[in-house]
């Protein structure tokens, strides 16, 4: 891979938008990078229980490169490549079996907003900045952003951000629920980010349930919700982690929480 980074650090996976002569606007080779390291995450072997996703460099993910040729190769249109190269990725972020932290460390545009925006915990320094672009060169938003950024911000910030097309400095995103943890600069937002993660790595398995229970309350209606809580909690009962969780609060200690 060149256009995506991934390290593995203890257990935590930290994938890297890489290619900063462009702010790391997504081209085609970057998408095939991503795919490939979606498969590597998806690998038990390597351990990971927290994804830590930034951007090298000054930008986080700038939006679609319109100047790379091989970014997209739809005849039918631009619908067609999202259906065929942006939502395997994002249908991967949201059933991956982990947490997931976002540093957004510059620019997030375009759809490098709503790859921003799949973290569970949104870490941003004050050098970034969010940015519906679409409009400015007559497409909608995508990759989710429809769908997410109501629900984080609100109906009438999103239709604003999403119809004027202006900046979201990251100060105002972090006042306006978007951005869970702010940072003055790209070194301390690396640390606090990686703090976030590390501490989500260390904790126990429900957290991927959470996970799940979340993204579907969405669609579910409130029956349908109590009742995936009833399974997942099942799930839950049943690891390693609620005897060791249930044991260490008994103990009064920290519990020691393997992920299983």
């Amino acid at each position: 891979m060149e256009k995506m980074k991934l390290e593995f650090k203890g257990k935590v996976a930290v994938l890297k938008f890489n290619d900063p002569g462009v702010m790391n606007a997504v081209g085609g080779e970057m998408l095939e990078d991503f795919a490939e390291a979606m498969i590597e995450l998806k690998n038990p072997e390597n351990g990971s229980r927290c994804l830590l996703l930034t951007g090298e460099g000054r930008g986080f993910c700038s939006g679609a490169n319109l100047s790379d040729e091989g970014r997209e190769n739809n005849s039918g249109g631009a619908g067609d490549g999202l259906r065929s190269n942006y939502h395997p990725l994002l249908f991967g972020l949201r059933e991956l079996d982990m947490s997931i932290v976002t540093a957004v460390n510059g620019a997030a545009a375009g759809v490098g907003m709503s790859f921003a925006m799949m973290g569970d915990i949104i870490c941003a320094s004050k050098q970034a900045f969010f940015l519906q672009a679409f409009a400015r060169i007559g497409l909608i938003p995508d990759g989710g952003a429809t769908f997410i950024l109501p629900r984080l911000v609100g109906w009438g910030r999103a239709m604003e951000l999403s119809m004027l097309a202006e900046r979201l400095p990251a100060e105002k995103a972090y006042d306006w629920g978007l951005v869970n943890r702010l940072y003055e600069d790209n070194d301390s937002l690396m640390e606090g980010a990686m703090q976030v993660a590390q501490q989500l790595a260390d904790g126990p398995r429900s957290l991927s349930l959470i996970r799940k229970a979340y993204w579907n309350t969405w669609h579910n209606a409130y029956e349908q919700q109590l009742d995936l809580e009833a399974q997942l909690q099942n799930e839950a009962g049943k690891s390693n982690d609620f005897v060791e969780g249930v044991s260490a609060f008994l103990e009064k200690r920290d519990a020691q929480f393997t992920g299983n």
